[in-house]
C-alpha cells in the first residue's frame, strides 16, 4: 500500500513521500502529514539493532522508496558516525533514564535525521525523475544548522544556506557553522531572534515569484527544518529503541507504559513520540519541557497559543522559540480539520494568537503534559544531577530533568531525551557546577573536562584550530535576496 501525505491546511493536496521530502512545505504553507498511522509489531521491532529498526520504522511511511535502499541507507548512517551509541539509553537514577541523542557527528539529536535525510532527498529526486538543483534554506536556533550543513555538504545537486540569529547561539554552535567545509554551503547571521529567521525562510517558501524565478534557472527550494517530513520520520525510531532497551534489560514487561520528557522548542522531537504512540508503542505521557520561553506550557495548559510575548535569551538557545511549527501537525491530527488548522494559522499570523476548542485541548492533554524551568532551575538541575547521580548533562537536557521531577509518575519509567552534549555549552555547564567560567568557550571546555573527568567530543575540541569561513550578517528581509542570488 502506498502511503500518501497531504497538507495540514488543504487535504486535497496529496503527495507521495518522495514529493513531501523533496518539496518540504506545501504550496500554501501547510505541513505534510501521513494520511494514516501504520500499525507495527512492536515486539518484533524490539529485537532489531538500531539500523534495522530505523529501516523498519521509516519503511512504513516512505512506501515509494525501495526497501533495499532504506536498509542500506540506515545501515551506513547509524554505524561508525554514532560511535556504536545510536539510540543509547543511560541509567540516571531509579527508573529515570537519559536517551543520549548526541553521539553523532555534530553532538546533537538533529544528527539522527540530518545524516539520513540527504540520502532520502537524493533518492526522492531519483524516484521522481528530477534533475534540477535543490536549494535548501534552513533557519536554526543553534543545532539544526550545523547538523544540516554536516549532512548536506558536497552532496551533488544540492546547495544549502543556513540562517541563525546573531548572538542567539552558543559560541561553540556558532563556530560549528562558521567553520563548515564544503563548496555548496553558506551561513548567515540574521539580526533578530530565531522566529525572525524562521519567518524569513517561510516567507521565501511562500513566495510564488521567487519560486518562478528560481525555476527558470532549474532550481527548486526545499527545507531541512523539522517542517520537512524527512526530518521527523527518523526521529520516531529512537522512541522504539528506548523502549526496546528497557524491555531487553528486564526493566519493563511488554505492554508496560513508558513516559518521555522532551526539551521542546519547535515541537518536532516530541511530535515524533506522538507518532510512535499512534503506531502502537506503549507510550504513556509525553511531557513537553520548556525554558523561560514557555509558550507551549501555556498552550498545553490553557488551549490558547500566544506568540506575542516577551522573548528571553536563555542558556538553552535551541529552545528560544515562540512559534513552534510542528504543533500545526498535532492540531491537524487531533481536530481532523484542515479548515480549522488553516484558520488557526491565519489568526496566528494576523494577531499572534489563537485558541482551540475545549474538546481539542482535552484530547491533547490525554497524551501531553508540560512544565517549564527558569534559568536558576536549569543551573540547579545540572549541578544536582552531577552531584547526586554523577550524570553530566547540557542545559536543554537539564530543562527536561527539572520538569521530570514535577511530572514523574510513580512506578512508570521516565525517559528524558538528552538532546545535546554538555560540551556544546561549556560555559553554562561549568557555571552551573559552581565554577568560574572563563570567557573563552575552549578554555571552558578544557576546565569542564578537568572538573568532571569527561572528555569533550573530538569534533568540538577540533573547532579551535579551524578557520572561520562565514561572517556575513543580514536583516531577515534579506533572506529572499540570498535565495534569489543562487544560479544553477
Amino acid at each position: 500500500m502506498t502511503m500518501q501525505f497531504f497538507s495540514t491546511r488543504d487535504q486535497n493536496r496529496k503527495v507521495t513521500s518522495s514529493q513531501a521530502i523533496a518539496q518540504g512545505l506545501s504550496d500554501e504553507g501547510g505541513l505534510f502529514v501521513p494520511e494514516s498511522f501504520p500499525q507495527v509489531d512492536v515486539k518484533a521491532l524490539c529485537g532489531l539493532d538500531y539500523p534495522a529498526l530505523a529501516a523498519a520504522v521509516v519503511r512504513e511511511y516512505l512506501t515509494d522508496y525501495d526497501p533495499a535502499f532504506l536498509t542500506d541507507a540506515t545501515r551506513s548512517t547509524y554505524g561508525a558516525a554514532f560511535g556504536g551509541k545510536a539510540g543509547y539509553l543511560a541509567p540516571v537514577e531509579g527508573d529515570t533514564y537519559a536517551l543520549e541523542l548526541w553521539h553523532g557527528p555534530t553532538c546533537a539529536f538533529k544528527d539522527y535525521a540530518l545524516q539520513l535525510m540527504p540520502k532520502l532527498l537524493v533518492e526522492a529526486k531519483k524516484n521522481l525523475g528530477r534533475t534540477e538543483k535543490t536549494l535548501i534554506l534552513v533557519a536554526t536556533s543553534g543545532d539544526t544548522g550545523k547538523a544540516a550543513l554536516d549532512g548536506y555538504h558536497d552532496i551533488p545537486g544540492v546547495e544549502i544556506a543556513v540562517f541563525y540569529p546573531t548572538g542567539g547561539t552558543s559560541e561553540i554552535q556558532r563556530l560549528q557553522m562558521a567553520t563548515q567545509e564544503g563548496a555548496n554551503v553558506a551561513v548567515y547571521a540574521v539580526r533578530g531572534n530565531f522566529d525572525d529567521a524562521q519567518t524569513g525562510v517561510k516567507k521565501v517558501f511562500g513566495d510564488k515569484a521567487i519560486a518562478a524565478e528560481l525555476e527558470k534557472r532549474n532550481i527548486r527550494l526545499s527545507s531541512a527544518n523539522s517542517i520537512n517530513w524527512g526530518r521527523l520520520v527518523p526521529q520516531i525510531v529512537y522512541y522504539f529503541a528506548a523502549y526496546a532497551q528497557l524491555l531487553n534489560a528486564g526493566k519493563i514487561t511488554f505492554g508496560d507504559e513508558v513516559d518521555f520528557c522532551v526539551p521542546t522548542g519547535n515541537f518536532g522531537d516530541i511530535l515524533a513520540g506522538y507518532y510512535a504512540k499512534q503506531m502502537g508503542l506503549p507510550v504513556g505521557k509525553l511531557v513537553c519541557a520548556s525554558n523561560e520561553n514557555n509558550v507551549l506550557t501555556d498552550f498545553l495548559t490553557t488551549g490558547t497559543y500566544t506568540a506575542k510575548r516577551e522573548f528571553f535569551k536563555t542558556t538553552s538557545p535551541s529552545m528560544d522559540i515562540l512559534v513552534s511549527s510542528n504543533l500545526e501537525r498535532l492540531l491537524y491530527h487531533v481536530t481532523g480539520s484542515d479548515a480549522e488548522v488553516a484558520g488557526f494559522m491565519q489568526q496566528l499570523a494576523a494577531t499572534g494568537s489563537y485558541t482551540v476548542r475545549p474538546e481539542t485541548l482535552a484530547a491533547i492533554q490525554q497524551t501531553f503534559s508540560c512544565g517549564w524551568s527558569s534559568e536558576d532551575e536549569v543551573a540547579g538541575e545540572i549541578r544536582a544531577r552531577y552531584e547526586k547521580d554523577g550524570y553530566l548533562c547540557d542545559t536543554h537536557t537539564a530543562v527536561a530533568f527539572h520538569v521530570t521531577a514535577q511530572k514523574k509518575r510513580q512506578g512508570v519509567p521516565m525517559v528524558v531525551l538528552s538532546t545535546a552534549s554538555p560540551f556544546k555549552f561549556p560555559r553554562s555547564v561549568l557555571s552551573a557546577l559552581g565554577k568560574a567560567a572563563p570567557e573563552n568557550d575552549f578554555e571552558a571546555m578544557q576546565q569542564l573536562e578537568a572538573a568532571t573527568g569527561h572528555a569533550a567530543p573530538a569534533s568540538l575540541a577540533a573547532l579551535r584550530s579551524k578557520p572561520e569561513r562565514f561572517d556575513t550578517v543580514i536583516a531577515p528581509e534579506q533572506i529572499a535576496e540570498v535565495a534569489l542570488g543562487y544560479q544553477a
